[in-house]
């Protein structure tokens, strides 16, 4: 259950890949997935506009400039790295 309906996937799970979602920076089937639930779920919706307009306001702000190629890689190598740490420290703990 996720805002009183049935829906395919939660929506703290869609929620916590809005960003992702923006960027274009998760796989198309995610992508599929999350705009399926967009579309049916209201709340979803409205809060994804939100984070649409934030996003929007930053850009303005920053003059619309990306972070290098480089550096975008290098950050989702770091990312990825410490989110498996984190999954590895969690079950040593766990045990």
């Amino acid at each position: 259950m996720s805002c009183g309906d049935p829906h395919e996937t939660d929506c703290r799970e869609v929620l916590a890949e809005v960003y992702l979602y923006l960027d274009l920076e998760c796989e198309q089937e995610r992508r599929t997935l999350i705009r399926h639930h967009l579309d049916e779920c209201g709340p979803c919706l409205r809060e994804y506009g939100i984070e649409q307009e934030v996003k929007a306001l930053v850009a303005r702000c920053c003059g619309n400039e990306s972070a290098p190629d480089e550096l975008r890689e290098r950050l989702r190598v770091r990312l990825t790295e410490l989110v498996v740490f984190e999954t590895a420290e969690s079950r040593e703990l766990a045990d």
